[in-house]
């Protein structure tokens, strides 16, 4: 089963193609792009081209994979949408998963760790996952000492993402290298189960956790004193 995933949950524009069998997860073609201010000009040329990479038409399409974030509104709102939008145009079912989780699940190794993906105004989105890769508290998001607080209660032992890089000094975690931002294998390895089961696709509710920077006006402001 073809199926393409897009993130763009973090500075990393992503879009993938992913033969999704019994056997498991295999990548057909990926692209990725860091720039945390060209999500909406980058997404949807980086879909054309994996298509073009593997060969195929959107119509081969068996599903979407959707990170939900936790993002910045503008940004994250680009994948969904796109996702959706497809989704509902090709008539497959659209996916959706925590896209820390594509960060913490692949670095699990045993003990408890934590995943960090910036969320600007000095402050983290995060989860702590136990040593099998299983998120056991968050998504959440929350000023960085707040953040290492919590994962030393919970024993993490190593922290992870993009996030963890940023604020490295005040979460005093050994930080890897890898991954900094959401795997795409890992995103359609942790919808595979729905996929396979051709489970019904589901509603992308992104996880935003906070209210937009940019708010509607609510009332005219008098022109006059």
């Amino acid at each position: 089963m073809l199926v393409l995933v897009v993130d763009s949950s973090t500075p990393a524009v992503t879009a993938a193609l992913m033969d999704v069998s019994a056997d498991g997860v295999a990548s057909r073609a990926q692209r990725c792009t860091v720039d945390a201010r060209a999500h909406g000009e980058l997404l949807a040329p980086q879909v054309d081209a994996v298509l073009a990479d593997a060969d195929a038409r959107p119509r081969d399409l068996t599903a979407i994979v959707a990170g939900l974030g936790p993002g910045p509104f503008t940004g994250l709102r680009v994948g969904l949408v796109t996702a959706a939008t497809m989704g509902q145009v090709l008539g497959i079912p659209t996916y959706g998963v925590c896209s820390l989780d594509a960060i913490g699940y692949p670095a699990a190794s045993g003990a408890p760790v934590l995943a960090a993906s910036d969320a600007r105004r000095k402050e983290l989105y995060w989860a702590v996952y136990d040593g099998a890769g299983e998120r056991i508290v968050g998504p959440e998001v929350s000023a960085p000492a707040v953040a290492a607080a919590r994962a030393r209660e919970l024993g993490a032992a190593i922290a992870v993402g993009d996030g963890a890089h940023r604020y490295a000094e005040v979460l005093d975690l050994p930080v890897r290298v890898e991954p900094r931002y959401p795997d795409a294998t890992v995103l359609a390895l942790l919808a595979a189960e729905r996929i396979r089961a051709g489970a019904s696709g589901e509603r992308l509710t992104p996880l935003y956790l906070r209210r937009p920077d940019a708010v509607a006006a609510t009332g005219r402001k008098p022109v006059l004193p």
